[in-house]
């Protein structure tokens, strides 16, 4: 079954890895193994890889920076397809226009846009995801969304055609897109963005990074927030003001800096994890009455 996928990556000289240790490949650090994992460095050799992994039965999982997901303990059976260095080409189009591929880092698209004076990007500056990540869930901060400087998002679906969206077809809302839960997967997305005064951005991406230092655990593994923004609320406050903070189930816990991240102290498993999730949101249902949905994407 993986033996034809196997030959079809190497005919494209593509990174495999067999049982690949999945805590490598997330922020979390948790995760069992994948049978196979393969990194792509083109579009072409992505198609045939899909291709291949149809040819036998086999539906991928997409992953980039692993910033927002956690894996099971038990592992993936399957095909891991990560959108990484190999695939993080950045390119400046002129006019304002920014090309990114899906495994470019978002700081590295920050660094570049300084580089070039385009502003519009500061507010993603150290958000731990790639491009094609953070166009998937909308990631945003500080005032700022993906939403607001993406122009066209280019695409190829598990049957290997290719497309883009733009405009009201990206479909854009509140950490979502069009391509949440669909058979499309991100391959470069085009920014429209602003001439700005370089030393003005460079403040503005100081200010987000110490921002973030000083009120995120940044220095433990995490996926990030852990949940997403229930209306008229802030999760982090709710979680805080039920007293959770510094809750701990196995080597899970509750961010002390922060009540928003749950992070990994150092032998966290994914049962752990999901065990602290449940934990949170029967508390706060229970003592503020509000349902808490999870942002993290669970594998």
């Amino acid at each position: 079954m993986f033996e034809k996928i196997i030959a079809t990556a190497n005919t494209h000289s593509l990174k495999i890895t067999e049982n690949a240790d999945m805590s490598k490949f997330t922020m979390f650090k948790i995760g069992g193994p994948a049978r196979l994992l393969i990194e792509p460095n083109s579009v072409d050799a992505l198609e045939a890889v899909l291709l291949a992994c149809k040819a036998e039965g086999i539906r991928p999982i997409i992953l980039g920076n692993g910033s927002n997901v956690l894996i099971s303990d038990e592992g993936i059976d399957g095909v891991v397809i990560v959108m990484g260095d190999e695939f993080s080409k950045i390119e400046y189009s002129g006019n304002n226009i920014v090309r990114a591929q899906a495994g470019a880092k978002l700081v590295n698209l920050c660094n570049f846009c300084l580089e070039y004076s385009l502003t519009g990007l500061e507010f993603a500056f150290g958000i731990p995801g790639t491009v094609g990540g953070a166009t998937y869930m909308n990631a945003g901060a500080y005032g700022g969304e993906m939403k607001d400087v993406i122009f066209v998002v280019n695409h190829i679906d598990f049957d290997g055609r290719r497309g883009s969206y733009q405009g009201l077809e990206l479909d854009f809302s509140y950490r979502s897109s069009a391509y949440v839960d669909s058979d499309k997967i991100i391959t470069s997305v085009v920014f429209m963005l602003e001439k700005g005064n370089p030393d003005v951005i460079k403040t503005k991406m100081t200010d987000v990074k110490d921002r973030r230092k000083a009120k995120q655990p940044i220095e433990w593994p995490s996926a990030g927030s852990t949940f997403k923004r229930p209306e008229g609320h802030f999760a982090a406050a709710l979680i805080d003001e039920c007293g959770l903070k510094g809750k701990t189930i196995g080597g899970a816990q509750v961010s002390e800096k922060h009540a928003g991240f749950i992070i990994n102290t150092g032998n966290a498993t994914s049962k752990d994890v999901l065990s602290l999730i449940e934990f949170i949101k029967a508390t706060v249902k229970d003592e503020k009455g509000i349902d808490l949905e999870p942002e993290i994407r669970i594998i």
